[in-house]
């Protein structure tokens, strides 16, 4: 029978982590690798029974490549530490690893934003690209940001749904957001686009239309009509921040 590493890419989430690595008992080998985390994370993950790595955070493709070298199974699936693992999930996992022709497999991810799985929106069923075998998987490390794998083979979709609980609060979706764009900005720079002035009216503009209307973000309540406001504002933000980097 096929093999499987469940990673956890981890930086100070003793919050997150206990519960996380709970739902991951099923696994063959049970990896953290840790960016030197400075409270409880590590400790937890080893009372779960988790072999703990560390390494300095570069990016996330970085990470991810460096975990596919520590994992020792045939097959990875890298798991967040705020995502849990239903047992329907994880026996599907099993069987389709066994299936011959295919590397990898994307995941649906159930998004619990501000209490409540928002199910429209672009929220859902938002696939991952998680389950790879590991032979022929390797991540861009130009991607610095919203990565995902490249395969040497095709992908499959799963149809068990991975639990995120995502942002709790407008000022977390702030925080990483904030992030975000630092990474997305700095992609576009990179890969010759320039902010024009009317990028800062029509991209958020689009973007809000696009949640709230073409992915039926109305349907979420008042949820949703706030998330595809802050997305629309991160899309104007993501621009300023290339136009400063223009300016640089």
């Amino acid at each position: 029978m096929a093999e499987i590493s469940v990673v956890v890419l981890t930086r100070n989430e003793e919050t997150n982590i206990g519960d996380c690595l709970e739902t991951l008992q099923w696994a063959d080998e049970l990896l953290v690798l840790d960016s030197f985390s400075d409270d409880a994370t590590t400790e937890i993950a080893h009372s779960k029974g988790a072999e703990v790595r560390q390494l300095p955070f570069v990016n996330y493709s970085a990470q991810r490549n460096a975990a596919l070298g520590l994992a020792t199974k045939e097959w990875v699936f890298f798991v967040d530490a705020d995502e849990r693992v239903t047992p329907e999930l994880a026996e599907e996992v099993r069987l389709v690893v066994e299936q011959a022709g295919v590397d990898g497999w994307w995941v649906p991810r159930r998004n619990y934003i501000f209490g409540k799985w928002i199910r429209h929106a672009g929220w859902f069923p938002d696939h991952q690209l998680r389950l790879l075998r590991r032979a022929k998987a390797r991540y861009d490390e130009r991607r610095e940001v919203h990565e995902s794998a490249q395969l040497g083979g095709e992908a499959g979709y799963l149809q068990s749904p991975l639990i995120h609980y995502n942002y709790d609060s407008v000022r977390e979706f702030r925080v990483r957001q904030g992030r975000y764009t630092d990474f997305e900005a700095r992609i576009l720079f990179e890969s010759g686009h320039r902010a024009r002035p009317q990028n800062f009216i029509l991209q958020p503009l689009r973007q809000f239309r696009w949640r709230y209307v073409t992915l039926q973000g109305y349907k979420d309540g008042w949820r949703g009509l706030l998330l595809s406001l802050l997305m629309a504002y991160y899309e104007m933000v993501r621009y300023w921040k290339l136009r400063r980097l223009q300016r640089a």
